[in-house]
């Protein structure tokens, strides 16, 4: 479902994990987007930016959460 990341996200800045939550059916996924492109703006803008690279993927699931990171923000949650 979410090849989609390995070519065809609008954030090229881009790094990210995915983890399907829904025990093989591939309903609910949580994701970790780590970009560039969030320096500077609220969580609110970040998600947005998300949602509209995803925007056909999101159609066919259930549930879908995200963490929104910058670099900085990556690398300090990496080092506590």
């Amino acid at each position: 479902m979410f090849g989609f990341w390995s070519c065809n996200v609008k954030l090229y800045d881009t790094e990210k994990s995915v983890e399907d939550q829904s025990d093989g059916c591939g309903a609910k996924f949580s994701v970790v987007v780590v970009a560039e492109t969030f320096c500077g703006k609220p969580l609110l803008q970040r998600h947005r930016l998300v949602n509209a690279a995803l925007q056909e993927e999101l159609k066919e699931i259930h549930a879908f959460s995200m963490k929104t990171l910058t670099p900085e923000q990556w690398q300090q949650q990496q080092q506590q």
